[in-house]
């Protein structure tokens, strides 16, 4: 089976073009391909297939196995493989677990257009919203020192978002138009390099309670994203982009 590695701001995804649906779709056959010791190792596996009415479909699974929610990186790796693949020119259109997206390609970068946030959730000490996957969002000091694995995992598996759990994310303001954001992932169970729906997410709150305008840029540990948006009167949000690199590292065979 050919296999193909992809990466946005190192969150890291296993890409297979699978339009003809001979991919042997398995929970533990994919957190297998995922495993960083005994596999090809991934935050994701990502499947490309066919849809009739959009350019291709994605379908995604998180590192243990399960299909999961919208991953904005990944989108925006399938984005970058399906121009690879030449799929399309500059443009796209394509159909994920949430719903339609946008993309676009332009040099490095791949813009996508995520889904529009109508619903907010503000806490006294966290912001909940859902930008394709769930979210909580903290604002912080001396995000750099936080065990984010261990504050993560307790809010990921606490009583209040029980039972499907949420992604967590801690930001912290560098600067009028700019966070450092890290994030606990559900599904990877571990922290990641990036995450594209959290830093999305973190940048919409940013602009509710900071004042932070659009564009927002995002450190992450893997680099440099923007998130772009409109308000409207309701507080809610449309024409969201998520902005940034996405790099082919490899391909390779593996036997299926």
């Amino acid at each position: 089976m050919d296999f193909f590695k992809y990466q946005g701001t190192g969150n890291d995804f296993i890409l297979i073009d699978d339009r003809e649906e001979t991919f042997p779709v398995s929970q533990d056959y994919i957190a297998h391909l995922c495993h960083r010791r005994f596999g090809i190792g991934a935050d994701g596996l990502i499947l490309l297939r066919n849809h009739p009415a959009y350019d291709f479909r994605m379908i995604y699974f998180n590192a243990d196995g399960a299909e999961g929610s919208m991953c904005g990186n990944g989108g925006r790796c399938i984005v970058r493989f399906a121009h690879d693949l030449g799929l399309f020119e500059k443009e796209t259109r394509f159909l994920a677990v949430d719903g339609e997206h946008q993309a676009a390609v332009n040099g490095d970068e791949v813009s996508l257009k995520m889904n529009d946030v109508t619903h907010i959730d503000q806490q006294p000490d966290f912001t909940f919203l859902n930008t394709g996957s769930p979210h909580y969002v903290k604002i912080v000091e001396e995000v750099e020192a936080m065990d984010v694995v261990a504050e993560g995992r307790a809010v990921r598996y606490s009583d209040r978002f029980a039972p499907g759990g949420t992604n967590a994310n801690f930001m912290e303001p560098t600067s009028d138009k700019r966070l450092f954001v890290r994030t606990y992932e559900r599904g990877v169970e571990d922290e990641t390099y990036s995450c594209g729906t959290g830093v999305t997410a973190s940048a919409l709150v940013a602009h509710q309670q900071l004042g932070m305008q659009s564009p927002v840029s995002i450190q992450t540990l893997g680099g440099m994203l923007r998130v772009s948006f409109e308000t409207g009167e309701a507080g809610g949000f449309s024409n969201v982009y998520l902005m940034g690199p996405a790099v082919r590292v490899y391909q390779g065979t593996i036997k299926a």
